[in-house]
Formats: structure tokens, C-alpha cells, sequence
């Protein structure tokens, strides 16, 4: 074995692009050999890496070249293994295979369900998943720290432990001293275990016998004590050197010494806090577990073509001091505060901030050769710079992926397991229906003719539950129920399944994997997106036995979506992809460059993202155990954004707000900001590029909609309950009466005032036609009406009280009225009558005749009744049309002089719930109109008013008296934000 030698290790600076730099370096020492090159092995932190290095040898070979061997060792999320070229086939025994992901995953959500259990603190299982997922990262970390659960029992944790710890610690360790055994059972081992034992074989090997050729670790910043045992082993072989990316050497040594770890004070036992959000820190703890010192790396030889200056590396680090020595800035040269070739852009929103990106790549399009990328953490905003540079036909896939959850086949899993969880309730039954993929055994337009109406059927009020409940309500609609017909027995057997109660998640799984096959075919496993759901479906039910034994079908949406939520799909590079131009996260970005680089979403809480809790070991416990602090992310972040500032031109982004208020701008701007000054510059134009592209030069506005038809496509007929809106907004009633446009009631409605009136007409026209206004009556028929399965449960909860309160008193007054020698002569009554020209109809509520002989015209209402200023300024005068109608013997059955109004309100009053209001007075008293005169009246009202639009020619004017028109249907078709309120 030969002996150790000083330790070769490099360091390329943020400010040279680093894969150009490597290769141009690692060429040099083959001197041009290219079996020399071909011998060697470089060790990358990721695949990506892997990619960026080798599209760096292409750039710097010119030619042909045998590449190297490359091997990812994995980023810092365990999202990778070593990789079996670390593991030749003729080595000793392999470690025993890693458990499978998804088994581990439900093994631990079982057990965390048992001890909750146990502790008194049950959990639903989409919770146990949610919790395991934690569990499991946290038992990651402890492994890749080589923290023995053992020290767990061995702490002094004191007093001051907080009740809600100590419940979570004793989960914690029960669950870790049952898992050793689950594992031994079943012959597996933990895939963070199983990467130490081959870090540390490969360690061990490499010291018996080095191979043959170099062997340079560039970029690698894992801290896990086997990277660093193994790194330190390369670093010591005859052929071999560690490149770092973004070490800093030139950090003077008290700040350098500042950041930590720090030792434990001799007489506390305490030792100082770490500065885990400063970038180097965590190559310095890298280094610390190297067992080497910051003086021993010197700077890589070697450049390319991204290189930037020097200054701005020094700019960048002094920007990032630790907060005790920032009070340098004041005294630093200008030269080391000058961010030279970094551009800032603050934008209004998101929106905005996604149109600027897009129109920066665009820009770097124009020059030949010129490249370009976007580093964000934010995908939704990558994903809008995607769909605005496709308005260019410039094609870019977001490297980073996108979670399977929004993917179509992880929406259509999740709109199916939501439908069925809530027993087909209609907005996620047609969410489901409408979803792209579904076609059922129809072609795909007749599939959506049959989903439209279906959705027309089903506006209104919830239907009762289940399918049969979709049956029932849409049988008077043959269209949709001829639809219904062939989609129910597609939908069946997830419905029964689900309406079973609890059970195993494998047969939950097995019926949507089913029922999906039923609704979509193969469409829904193509791409891959449809592979991902296939694999994941196959996952978890092999697994499924594992964890809960059973599950309510109402968690399993929410379990679904945690468990998608954590499946990126990164799509296949597309042809027409634009070569010049990418999108990555910050973990893709690491080790690329480009000419710009577009560093964007800086804002608190994007970058840096805000640390992911752990809810299993306090902060206290983990720092006495030796495990990374959940800050050390921040540092990354910030070592990620340093490295991106390092290309020839950078830009740097983020919004004032989002869509849930004002943002706050990320720690890295503000000290950007605040070291810089006035160097901290501004894009001079892209901002105002990004304003202006989508703004019109000319403002046009829009006049206040005034149609004026032809006599012959004006109506003429007209219901009393239209007249105040031909008057008050003649655009409203052309649009509906001459356009025909009739609003839509909304999908799965509440009960409206409108419904509730409906619903309170119905009961009270029955009472009359079958009950002859029977006092005992009434009662029995509106409960009979609160039990229907039909009637929504927020109105039997919410209104059965004043329903029944407000109906006592209908019959109770009804029968006073009685004996004062009233009756009910009719109720509920169509009729029509000629007046002006044109027919004019009507529906009474009810018509009393007085012990006189008069008529009495009663209106009922579920609300406020008109006020007696809206009548006297000529609205809602449709009691007085009504008994216009009467008196001209429209009325079936109803013949003499109107005598009295009244509207029957079941509001509350002065003595409960249920008053008499009139707009009309025997002798005009109060400012109401006289009773002898309101049919008078309200028939010269009508007459005036259909002289004007319905057989004469005047304009049908939006909004013309708009404190009567307080309606809103048809706002947007007339523009109404465009012209209300303008100056005219």
C-alpha cells in the first residue's frame, strides 16, 4: 500500500465558469494524450453535473475525444446513488439491497399510526403518510451523520423540554428501535445505509490499490462523513485531486474562522452556534471533516469561455460576510463593491417578473453563439416563463420537472379519488368528467357534448348523493340522462367501492387504477407523466399491505396528493428545443453557466426557501446529536446564487408581491443592496419592456351599450317582474328577451334567496290547491319538504327554524283573517291582459276577497319588501299591474276592483318573524300613493315605458337608472367596468 501523500486539492472561483474550467484544466494534465483522458474518472455531485461536464469536453474538444468515466455520487438529498462504477462486479459481496421507497414509506406510516395510537393522539392515515415522510428524512439525515439511534436514549434533555417534544422524541425512538428489526426481517437495508457501506468500500479499496489514471471529485458539496472520508482518500491518491466549486481563499481568516463548527467551551460544555446560512459554510465543514485546512487548496488552473471578472467574485463574498464583520462595507474600495455585468429587475407581480425573464432569454436569442439560462426555485414562475417565450415560438422544458400532482395523470387521480370521496357531488364530478383524458367509449366531442349537458343539468342546488342521486335529478333532462346512463356503470365501481367504509388502500388504489383504465384507455400511461403514474400505482399497491391496515376512503385524496406531490416528472428533451436556452432549479443549476444568467424569485421564503420543519427532534435535540442544522439550506441557497452570479452577465429578479400580498425581498438582495449602494443597478429597459408589451398604445374606451333593434325583434309580451328592469337597465332586459341570454345557475349552488322563495311559493301553492288553507296544514307540508333528500342540508340546518316560525305565522294570519271576513280566493294564478300595445302577464302569490267584495293582490316575500320611495318614483309597481290584470278579468276565476296590496314578508319584524308591508295608503299618508290610484298609476307607468322600448324605437340603454338595477347578470357583456363612472 503506498503511503499517503499531501492532499491535492483545488478550487475553481464562483466567477469562472466551473465545468470549462475543470475540463480545460484536466485536458492540460493529459497533455494532449487522448488515452490519458480516457483512463481517468471524474466524481460529479449529480447527473446533471455529469451532463455539464461532458457537454463542457465537447465545447473544448473540437473533435473526437474519448470521454473519461463519470460517475454521480448524489446531491444532498439522497435523491441518487453512488452508482455501480464504484462497485465492480468482481468485488467482494454486495450490501444487502435497499428497501424499497414506497415499502418504507408505508411501513413507517404504520408504525407512526401505532404509536399515536398508542400515545392517545390518533391520526388519520393520509396524516400517518404526510408524518412518515418526515420520519423517513429525519432517519436519512442521521444515517448520512452516522448519528447511532443509541444516542438518543443517552441525552440529558432537562426540563425545559416542552410536553409537545417529549410526546414527539418517544415516538420518535419507538419507531426507531422497531425499524432494525422490520429491516433484518426482510433483508433490506436503508438507502442512505447502503450508500455509506459503498462510499466506505470504495474508500477502503482505493487505499489497498489505487487505480489506474486520475481520478478528480469536482463539485462535490456533501458534507456526509463518508463523501468526505472518500474525498480525502482521492485527494491523496498519485493520480487523483478534489476540485471544490466557490471555495473562498481569500476570506480573511477571522471571518472564515467564525463560521464553525465551533468546539464546546471547557467549563459550559456549550459550544458557540454555528453560521450555517453563510454560503462556505458548509464546504468548510466539509473540509473540517476532510481533516484539511483552507490553506492547502490552491486555485484551479484553467479557464473558458463564461468567465467573469475577479472583482465581482470579491464583490459577491464581501456582500455575504457573516453579520459581525459586515460593518466593513462602509470602508471597502469601490472596486471591491462594484457588481459589474449584475443588472436587478423589481416587478409589480409575478406575472410581470415572468414576461421580463422571457423577454431577457428572447434578447439572447438574437446573438449568434449567445446563451442563456434561468435558475429559480419558484416552478410556477418557471413555468410561466415556459408559456410566455412559447408566444415566440421558443420551445424550453424546465429541467427541474414539475411535481406529478398537476401533471394530467395526477390530476385525473386525484379529481377521480376527490369525486368519489364525495359521493359524486357535482363540481368534482364534473371536474372529473371535463378532465382532458376521459373519453370513455366515445369519441372525445361527443364525450364533452354529453359532459355539457350534463353540467346544464345539474346547475342549481346539490342533488341527493351517489350516483342514483345524478340519476334522479337529471331524468327530465333526456340529453344528460341518456349521458348519465353510460357514464354510471363506468363510475360504479369506484362508487361502491368507496361507499364501503374503511378498507385496505391496495383495493382503493387497484379500483382507481381501474376505473381509470375504463374512463381514459392507454392515454392515461403514455409520456412520461402516464409512466410516472403507472409506476406509482404499481408501487403502492405491491407495497400497500405494509402500512395502515385500513384507510377512510375519504383521506385518500389527501394522501394521494402528498404522495404525487413528491414525484417530479422531468420531461424528455423535445425536438425543436431551442439549444441556446435552459431552465433549472438550483440543484441542476449547480456546476452549469451560460452567458446570462438569470437569477430569479428573490424573494424571503423562495430564496431562501423557508426551512421544512422537523416534527419529530427539536432543534435542541438535533444540535446535540451532531446533525446538520435545518438553516445549513440557506447557506446552500446562498452558494447556489453566488455560483450564478458568477457568469459573464447575470440578472438578478424578484416581485413586490404575490397573490397572497406584498413579498419581502430575500436577505441575499438586501445585502446585495445595502453592500453595493447606488452599484446595485437597475435593467435599464427590460421592466419597462415588460410593462409595455401587452399594454395598447391607443386607449379606446368603450360607450355605454345602446342597441336599438327594429320594431319587429322587440317583444311584445312582457311579465310584470320585468318591467323594473326594461325601466332601470333596458340592456339587461334586451339581452335577455331579444338576445336570449339567460344566465346559468351555478354548479352545486347554495340556496339563494331566489331558491328559497321557489321553495316557499311551492308549499304554500300546494296548501292552497290541496289543503283548501287548511291551518294544520301548512306545518307538515314544509318539514315534508326539509326531510326530501333533494332539499340542500345548509338550508334544513340553517333556515328549518325561521321556515317553520314564518309558516306558523302565515296560517295563523291567513286564519285571523278569516274571521274578519276575508278569504283566500285563489293563489298561485297565471294571467295576461293588453295595455299599450303590447301583452302584459302575470303570476299572483294569492288574491283575498274582502267581506266587500274588493280584491286584495298579496305578494309573498322571503326578504325586505319594496320601500314606498321605489314605488313612488315608479318602481316596483307590480302589485298594481297585477291588479290591473284582475280588474281587466285576466285572472281565471277572479273578477272585481283591486282594494288592497300587500306583501307578506317572512322577515323579521317588530313581533318575530312574519309582517304585513303595502305600498299603499287609503289616503296617500307616509308618502305612499293612494290605494284608489296605484293601478292607475302603475298602468301609466307601464304605458310610458313601453312606448319607449317595446313599440317604440328608443335605445336600449345599459344601467340607465342604476339604483334600481342592482342585479349584475349581464355586467360583462355590456363592458360595465370599461364606461361606468366616466366623465361624459
Amino acid at each position: 500500500m503506498a503511503e499517503p501523500r499531501r492532499p491535492r486539492l483545488h478550487t475553481i472561483p464562483a466567477h469562472r465558469g466551473f465545468a470549462d474550467a475543470l475540463v480545460a484544466g484536466l485536458m492540460r494534465r493529459a497533455g494532449g494524450d487522448p488515452l490519458t483522458l480516457a483512463q481517468g474518472m471524474i466524481l460529479l455531485p449529480t447527473n446533471r453535473g455529469v451532463r455539464a461536464v461532458t457537454d463542457a469536453f465537447v465545447r473544448a474538444s473540437g473533435g473526437g475525444l474519448i470521454l473519461p468515466r463519470m460517475v454521480a455520487l448524489g446531491d444532498p438529498e439522497l435523491g441518487e446513488a453512488a452508482g455501480s462504477a464504484l462497485d465492480p462486479a468482481d468485488a467482494e459481496a454486495p450490501p444487502p439491497p435497499a428497501i424499497d421507497a414506497s415499502a418504507r414509506r408505508m411501513i413507517l406510516a404504520r408504525l407512526v399510526e401505532e404509536e399515536r395510537q398508542r400515545a392517545g393522539q390518533p391520526v388519520t392515515a393520509a396524516e400517518a403518510v404526510r408524518l412518515a415522510g418526515d420520519l423517513a428524512r429525519t432517519l436519512d439525515q442521521m444515517l448520512v451523520e452516522e448519528v447511532e439511534p443509541e444516542r438518543l436514549a443517552a441525552l440529558d434533555l432537562g426540563p425545559e423540554l416542552t410536553e409537545h417534544w417529549q410526546t414527539a422524541l418517544q415516538s420518535f425512538s419507538v419507531v426507531l428501535d422497531r425499524w432494525p428489526a422490520i429491516l433484518k426481517a426482510m433483508g433490506r437495508i436503508d438507502a442512505a445505509r447502503r450508500r455509506t457501506l459503498l462510499l466506505d468500500r470504495v474508500t477502503e479499496r482505493w487505499r489497498q490499490g489505487p487505480p489506474t489514471g486520475f481520478i478528480c471529485a469536482a463539485g462535490v458539496t456533501d458534507t456526509a462523513p463518508a463523501v468526505a472520508r472518500l474525498l480525502r482518500r482521492v485527494s491523496e491518491m498519485p493520480g487523483g485531486s478534489v476540485v471544490f466549486a466557490g471555495l473562498d481563499l481569500t476570506m480573511p481568516s477571522e471571518e472564515w474562522d467564525a463560521l464553525g463548527p465551533h468546539k464546546p467551551d471547557p467549563v459550559t460544555g456549550r459550544a458557540r452556534r454555528s453560521i450555517e446560512t453563510h454560503p462556505q459554510y458548509a464546504l468548510k465543514l466539509l473540509l473540517d471533516r476532510m481533516g484539511v485546512g483552507r490553506g492547502e487548496v490552491t486555485v484551479w488552473r484553467g479557464g473558458g469561455d463564461y468567465d467573469a471578472g475577479a472583482a465581482r467574485g470579491r464583490a459577491i463574498a464581501n456582500a455575504m460576510a457573516p453579520a459581525d464583520f459586515t460593518g466593513k462595507w462602509t470602508d471597502l474600495p469601490a472596486e471591491d463593491r462594484r457588481l459589474s455585468g449584475v443588472a436587478t429587475i423589481a416587478l409589480a407581480t409575478p406575472a410581470e417578473e415572468a414576461q421580463a425573464i422571457a423577454l431577457a432569454l428572447r434578447e439572447a436569442v438574437e446573438e449568434p453563439g449567445r446563451t442563456a439560462a434561468l435558475v429559480t426555485p419558484d416552478r410556477a414562475l418557471a413555468r410561466r416563463v415556459v408559456a410566455h417565450c412559447r408566444r415566440w415560438n421558443i420551445l424550453i422544458d424546465d429541467s427541474a420537472g414539475r411535481p406529478l400532482s398537476i401533471l394530467l395523470p395526477g390530476t385525473f387521480l386525484l379529481q377521480l379519488a376527490e369525486a368519489a370521496a364525495q359521493h359524486f357531488a357535482p363540481l368534482p364530478l364534473l371536474a372529473l368528467l371535463k378532465h382532458p383524458l376521459i373519453h370513455g367509449d366515445m369519441e372525445r366531442v361527443d364525450w364533452l357534448d354529453g359532459v355539457r349537458a350534463l353540467d346544464r343539468g345539474l346547475r342549481g342546488p346539490r342533488p341527493a348523493a351517489g350516483l342514483d342521486g345524478i340519476a334522479e335529478h337529471v331524468a327530465d333532462r333526456p340529453t344528460a340522462a341518456s349521458f348519465w346512463a353510460r357514464v354510471a356503470p363506468m363510475l360504479e365501481p369506484v362508487g361502491r367501492t368507496f361507499g364501503d367504509g374503511a378498507q385496505s388502500l391496495r383495493g382503493l388504489l387497484a379500483c382507481l387504477r381501474e376505473c381509470g383504465q375504463a374512463l381514459c384507455g392507454d392515454a392515461l400511461w403514455t409520456g412520461p407523466a402516464g409512466r410516472a403514474a403507472a409506476e406509482f400505482l404499481s408501487s403502492y399497491e405491491e407495497q400497500a399491505d405494509h402500512g395502515p391496515a385500513r384507510i377512510d376512503p375519504a383521506d385518500l385524496p389527501g394522501l394521494l396528493r402528498s404522495l404525487l406531490d413528491e414525484i417530479a416528472v422531468r420531461a424528455i428533451p423535445r425536438e425543436g428545443q431551442h439549444p441556446r436556452l435552459a431552465i433549472y432549479g438550483p440543484i441542476e443549476a449547480r456546476l452549469q453557466t451560460a452567458d446570462l444568467m438569470i437569477a430569479a424569485g428573490l424573494n424571503e421564503g423562495v430564496w431562501p426557501g423557508r426551512p421544512a420543519p422537523d416534527p419529530w427532534l427539536a432543534p435542541r435535540i438535533r444540535a446535540q446529536l451532531g446533525l446538520v442544522g435545518l438553516e445549513q439550506r440557506i447557506g446552500i441557497a446562498a452558494h447556489d446564487l453566488a455560483q450564478a452570479m458568477g457568469a459573464p452577465r447575470a440578472i438578478l429578479t424578484r416581485a413586490r408581491r404575490d397573490a397572497s400580498g406584498p413579498t419581502l425581498a430575500s436577505r441575499f438582495w438586501l445585502r446585495l443592496q445595502a453592500m453595493a449602494g447606488e452599484r446595485f443597478e437597475a435593467h435599464p429597459t427590460l421592466a419597462g419592456w415588460a410593462r409595455d408589451l401587452d399594454r395598447p398604445r391607443d386607449h379606446a374606451p368603450v360607450e355605454r351599450p345602446a342597441p336599438r333593434p327594429p320594431a319587429a325583434l322587440r317583444p311584445g309580451v312582457i311579465s310584470v317582474t320585468e318591467v323594473d328592469r326594461l325601466k332601470a337597465d333596458p340592456y339587461a332586459f334586451y339581452a335577455r328577451r331579444v338576445l336570449r341570454l339567460t344566465p346559468l345557475d351555478p354548479v352545486d349552488a347554495d340556496p339563494s334567496a331566489a331558491w328559497r322563495g321557489t321553495a316557499v311559493h311551492d308549499i304554500l301553492e300546494a296548501w292552497w290547491k290541496e289543503d283548501a288553507c287548511a291551518v294544520d296544514a301548512l306545518r307538515p307540508r314544509a318539514l315534508a319538504m326539509l326531510r326530501d333528500q333533494r332539499t340542500h342540508p345548509m338550508m334544513r340546518a340553517l333556515w328549518q327554524p325561521r321556515l317553520i316560525e314564518a309558516i306558523d305565522w302565515i296560517a295563523s294570519e291567513v286564519a285571523m283573517k278569516a274571521v274578519e271576513g276575508r278569504r283566500v280566493l285563489s293563489a298561485e294564478g297565471k294571467g295576461e291582459a293588453k295595455l299599450a300595445g303590447v301583452t302584459l302577464t302575470g303570476r299572483f302569490d294569492r288574491i283575498d276577497r274582502t267581506s266587500d267584495g274588493g280584491l286584495v293582490v298579496i305578494d309573498y316575500k322571503t326578504g325586505k319588501p319594496p320601500s314606498a320611495v321605489a314605488v313612488r318614483e315608479g318602481f316596483s309597481l307590480q302589485l298594481g299591474l297585477l291588479g290591473l290584470i284582475a280588474e281587466r278579468g285576466g285572472f281565471e276565476g277572479v273578477t272585481g276592483q283591486a282594494s288592497g296590496f300587500e306583501y307578506w314578508s317572512l322577515g323579521r319584524g317588530r313581533e318575530g318573524l312574519g309582517y304585513i308591508a303595502t305600498p299603499v295608503d287609503p289616503e296617500g299618508k307616509r308618502d305612499r300613493i293612494r290605494t284608489d290610484e296605484f293601478v292607475a298609476i302603475a298602468a301609466a307607468n307601464f304605458a310610458e315605458a313601453a312606448a319607449q322600448w317595446l313599440t317604440g324605437d328608443a335605445p336600449f340603454t345599459a344601467k340607465l337608472v342604476p339604483e334600481y338595477a342592482p342585479y349584475a347578470e349581464y355586467d360583462q357583456l355590456m363592458r360595465r367596468d370599461e364606461w361606468y363612472g366616466r366623465d361624459r
